[in-house]
């Protein structure tokens, strides 16, 4: 079999429908980098989101507490997005277990048992760690509960388990 030698005469020379856009000109660079930096910023964020707007947000993580030498778990929620998903769309929880509401500093705090499914005690408390008051809140929509006084956390438990484990207004707390 003879091999034809190869001819580049026939080769035409196409110019670009587009020449202001080729990969090494500034503007398509910085397009690029546009592109890429939003398509990250994206993903960065999304993580922080929940699956669905009905759905519950991933555990989160979590310290231990010693109330009045009473020990519990209690995922951590300091971020707005964490503490406004807090407990909502939960079926249930241990009964050792809690979320701790973590503020920058001491304020009033407003609650509200939207897209909550089961009852719950709060607690309010101060800087220094020290329960400020508790209530009970029923599952319902349209409910607010507000500090009497400014505080910095908030412990949302099982409702009743203050009581049941003889802890009142004024007990200290230990992060351990």
């Amino acid at each position: 079999m003879r091999k034809t030698p190869l001819r580049h005469d026939h080769i035409i020379a196409v110019e670009s429908a587009r020449p202001w856009i080729r990969a090494n000109s500034g503007i398509w660079r910085l397009t690029t980098v546009l592109v890429a930096l939003v398509a990250t910023l994206c993903l960065v964020f999304a993580a922080h989101l929940p699956a669905r707007a009905d759905s519950a947000q991933p555990r989160l993580p979590s310290v231990s507490l010693l109330i009045d030498g009473k020990a519990m778990n209690a995922e951590v929620a300091a971020t707005s997005q964490q503490r406004y998903m807090g407990l909502s769309f939960r079926r249930s929880m241990g009964e050792d277990e809690g979320m701790l509401f973590v503020y920058e500093g001491e304020r009033p705090l407003t609650f509200t048992m939207r897209n909550t499914l089961i009852p719950l005690s709060i607690a309010f408390i101060s800087e220094d760690m020290v329960i400020n008051e508790i209530h009970d809140m029923n599952v319902g929509p349209n409910q607010l509960f507000d500090s009497r006084a400014p505080a910095k956390f908030a412990l949302e438990v099982n409702q009743g388990w203050f009581e049941r484990n003889g802890i009142e207004a004024g007990a200290q707390i230990v992060m351990q």
